[in-house]
């Protein structure tokens, strides 16, 4: 499944996001190029998946396993194959039971153990375009008691008109990706709140897409 996901990068999700889409890389430096690690960005479409996805080499895409809705990403054969085959998802339903939440936190566990990059968006669900919602501590409880598996904040802009919730229409707009500086230590759930919520801001004013809106 590796080549799959490998041709599936190459030729559909890497021209669609650089060339369909355009992005303003921010701050490359702060992408990983190994795991474990949390990449943790705000949620405005169903785009954003795979904008996170093009932004690392080709050669580490296998490593790379986005935590993705699993209301819209098995929502039929097709996407369902594509989504756990090829782009490798760990699914997760809107409100979970406590088996359910228990399961998926087991396979994060088991995808870090294994090194991989995680993508999670710790708002839980899409918002209004370019509004970021309250985040839930869920990637603190996954953290919390491992060493060296740091949190890297990530702010997106314009990837709300190119997807908006409530439509399956693509429109071509230049988007923002801004990374910040990786996170390796929250002392509570509620340190872990204050500070993303302080990096997602500070990490909004650099956007370019807002800058020259204004």
């Amino acid at each position: 499944m590796y080549v799959l996901k490998f041709l599936f990068v190459l030729f559909f999700v890497k021209p669609l996001v650089f060339i369909g889409l355009g992005i303003n890389l921010i701050h490359r430096q702060h992408l990983p190029l190994n795991g474990p690690v949390v990449v943790a960005a705000n949620h405005n479409s169903h785009l954003d998946t795979l904008v996170l996805l093009a932004l690392f080499p080709i050669s580490m895409v296998h490593k790379v396993r986005p935590v993705a809705a699993a209301d819209y990403f098995l929502k039929n054969k097709l996407s369902s194959w594509l989504s756990l085959n090829v782009l490798g998802i760990i699914p997760i339903r809107r409100q979970p039971s406590e088996s359910e939440r228990d399961a998926i936190f087991d396979e994060c566990h088991k995808a870090l153990n294994n090194g991989d990059i995680l993508i999670i968006f710790p708002e839980g669900s899409r918002g209004a375009p370019e509004v970021m919602s309250d985040i839930k501590k869920g990637i603190y409880h996954l953290v919390k008691e491992r060493e060296g598996c740091p949190v890297i904040p990530v702010v997106m802009r314009g990837l709300g008109r190119s997807l908006p919730k409530g439509t399956a229409m693509f429109v071509p707009f230049n988007c923002d990706v801004v990374l910040g500086q990786p996170i390796y230590q929250f002392d509570n759930a509620d340190d872990f709140l204050h500070q993303m919520q302080q990096r997602y801001i500070a990490l909004a004013e650099e956007c370019i897409v807002t800058l020259n809106e204004e």
